[in-house]
């Protein structure tokens, strides 16, 4: 373990590639199906295998798929994409090179705002977002000598999203892999599973002395496949190259795995023996020219994006930060939300549902909140009764919401008054019961009243038990109050 001293004579420097498989039906240069899951090498054609004479075609659907993720991220788009080969063999490859796009990204810088610890904002800078296809598959089974090569995935469309080395801290890279995968699922171009491999990371981590003026030499994480493993292999390198420093030694820049099981990286190759991808213009696709009123359609077609819910939330709906972050982190859980405030005026109640018994019922069932058997207009009706004091929340969230939840055809209303829900707020109807409350605690009255005020809270429980939860809190109490200062 190295010292925190000795860690602070450095800043950790960080940059992302992430690679996000796009929600096409079809691969990124063939008419092949691109489904996850289907029986190895099934979803494959002469064109995903490179065979002789077959040309590739451009997927439309793909590319506008790309030029939505610049355009959340404010990037510029390019409006003359060239393709490249870049030329390398590996068995999963079948054509013997990748084609992708070189020095013409489709989408050129950009910022992607993260939330610090601190609650202060960070724009996350992109270098830029570009299209190629993946690779497939090699599957080494246990006690096998052979590798198996499913070609399923080779070919299926990709967005590779190349940040500028912008990140401090294991913690922002966490965060910046969070709201990456919140940006894909809202623009539906990605599902953002990590663990099927549709979205995926690799790191470049550097350290340099604090002040510096130039970056120290990068090593490359690949194989992690989930934001847990990023951050630890983060935390890894951090050491491991301090490490190396602190001991008078040079950092070598080569590409490294990363073992779950053990939480360290181990050298795969150096950079300096990576054979020169020979990039050149893919001589059989056509520049792809992206129109103004191709791109104007793109723009017109853009969904709500998080941030943009996220500040209705707190400005038009008065939320507090924190809500607005829970309520955001699903586009389904941002529409549903935002629909229920266009039924109720009552904004942070409605919130404290959705945070609290709503959560609790996601978490404990199979549903999610688009199929939610209560909807919007049901909370907004059961908001509606605690707010006009006909039930107490206690009551709502324990008696009426239980019974909503059972895909009831009845209303909040209906069931309160079906098991006699119904809050009494009828000061004549809730004198005598608190007399009687009062009278048969005569001795604690008189503790009441020479300074034991905490008793209020036993004489409201016993009012509340003889009026068989019935009684409404804010009158009780105000009788209460009156009648003991008598």
């Amino acid at each position: 373990m190295i010292s925190e001293d000795i860690k602070n004579k450095y800043q950790l420097v960080i940059g992302l590639e992430v690679h996000s498989q796009l929600l096409t039906n079809s691969k990124m240069f063939a008419a092949d199906g691109a489904e996850y899951g289907k029986a190895p090498n099934t979803q494959i054609s002469v064109i995903t295998l490179g065979h002789p004479g077959t040309l590739p075609k451009v997927n439309k659907k793909a590319i506008e798929f790309a030029i939505k993720m610049g355009l959340a991220c404010n990037s510029e788009i390019t409006r003359h994409n060239i393709f490249a080969r870049k030329n390398y063999f590996y068995p999963d490859l079948p054509k013997g090179y990748q084609i992708t796009q070189d020095k013409g990204p489709i989408c050129v810088g950009g910022t992607v705002p993260i939330k610090l610890e601190d609650g202060t904002t960070k724009e996350v800078l992109l270098n830029r977002v570009h299209m190629e296809e993946d690779a497939g598959k090699s599957i080494h089974l246990a006690g096998e000598s052979d590798t198996f090569v499913d070609y399923n995935r080779a070919g299926t469309a990709l967005i590779e999203i190349v940040t500028e080395p912008d990140l401090r801290s294991p913690e922002e890279a966490y965060a910046f892999l969070a709201e990456i995968k919140k940006l894909v699922k809202y623009l539906d171009i990605c599902d953002g599973n990590m663990e099927e491999g549709s979205l995926r990371c690799d790191a470049n981590i550097s350290v340099m002395l604090k002040g510096a003026k130039e970056y120290g030499k990068k090593v490359e994480v690949k194989n992690m496949n989930s934001f847990r493993n990023v951050f630890r292999a983060i935390e890894h390198e951090h050491e491991r190259i301090i490490g190396i420093l602190e001991a008078g030694e040079e950092v070598v820049s080569e590409t490294r795995t990363f073992d779950a099981n053990t939480g360290t990286t181990a050298s795969m190759r150096t950079k300096e023996d990576l054979n020169d991808y020979r990039y050149f213009p893919e001589p059989d696709l056509s520049p792809v020219v992206v129109s103004e009123e191709w791109l104007n359609s793109i723009k017109e077609s853009m969904p709500t994006l998080p941030r943009d819910y996220h500040r209705k939330f707190v400005e038009a709906y008065g939320l507090p930060d924190y809500d607005a972050g829970f309520l955001t982190e699903s586009k389904e859980m941002a529409i549903w939300f935002d629909s229920l405030c266009s039924k109720t005026k009552n904004y942070k109640a409605a919130s404290n549902w959705m945070m609290g018994p709503i959560k609790s019922s996601l978490n404990d069932s199979e549903y999610q909140i688009e199929n939610f058997p209560i909807n919007a207009d049901s909370l907004a009706d059961l908001i509606a009764l605690i707010d006009e004091g006909k039930v107490s929340f206690t009551v709502a969230s324990q008696k009426i919401y239980p019974e909503l939840l059972q895909v009831s055809n009845e209303t909040a209303l209906e069931i309160a008054q079906r098991l006699n829900l119904i809050q009494e707020s009828d000061e004549g109807s809730l004198r005598p019961i608190v007399e009687a409350v009062l009278a048969a605690n005569a001795a604690k009255v008189a503790e009441y009243k020479s300074g034991k005020k905490g008793l209020m809270g036993m004489f409201m429980g016993q009012v509340m038990q003889k009026s068989q939860g019935k009684a409404d809190p804010k009158v009780a109490t105000k009788l209460l109050t009156e009648l003991l200062q008598n």
